[in-house]
């Protein structure tokens, strides 16, 4: 695929989504694929739930439990329901995404997304807890003190506010999505949840 102009596909995704989790596998060789094709690819965070110290609600809870079990269904991705007896869950997913533009400034949004995903889903950890945010953190080579700093600062909540601002207004209807954009145009890209082809596909049919 030769490509004349810069090209960027943008992955729309909230670390803390359990269909972005299910689709993983299949966006990590999507992934590879597009940048093989000399495609740049960014992650743009759209922000399910702000913060809040609130219990979730009993029917959010079941909700999420059966779109676990609906995912591990369709997909087949594991998940461990042990999270919903042993943690406190809370409607809040802002920690997280706070926590992935930390590690974007050191080239480790991908390792923090993929960490928050394995100790939310399958390790029964809760990334609605700064504590549990830390130690991913510190597992993912950063430096924990600097972390808790940074994830309480004003310029952080800024740049996040900006960022979901921003993502509001692609063409997207839900998370993960991905956006092609290229020549000022931007536009949806289909996603398949088991077959990268299919979005691959659609982006090299935009591009001829």
């Amino acid at each position: 695929m030769g490509l004349e102009s810069p090209v960027r596909l943008y992955y729309v995704y909230d670390p803390m989504c359990s269909w972005c989790w299910g689709y993983a596998p299949t966006w990590l060789k999507l992934q590879a694929e597009l940048q093989r094709a000399g495609i740049e690819v960014e992650y743009r965070l759209g922000g399910l739930a702000p913060d809040s110290d609130e219990p979730m609600a009993e029917d959010m809870q079941r909700f999420l439990e059966q779109t676990w079990q609906q995912i591990n269904r369709e997909l087949g991705t594991e998940f461990n329901h042990d999270f919903w007896q042993l943690c406190n869950p809370r409607r809040s997913t802002y920690p997280a995404c706070r926590a992935a533009l930390i590690a974007r400034a050191s080239g480790l949004e991908q390792a923090m997304v993929q960490s928050i995903q394995q100790a939310y889903y399958l390790e029964a950890r809760n990334p609605s807890d700064i504590e549990t945010l830390t130690d991913i953190a510190a597992s993912i080579g950063l430096d924990a003190d600097r972390f808790t700093s940074q994830i309480h600062s004003n310029s952080l909540d800024r740049c996040l506010m900006e960022e979901i601002d921003g993502v509001r207004r692609l063409p997207i209807r839900g998370f993960p999505s991905l956006v092609l954009e290229h020549g000022g145009e931007l536009t949806p890209i289909p996603l398949d949840y088991k077959r990268w082809q299919i979005s691959f596909n659609a982006v090299a049919q935009r591009l001829c």
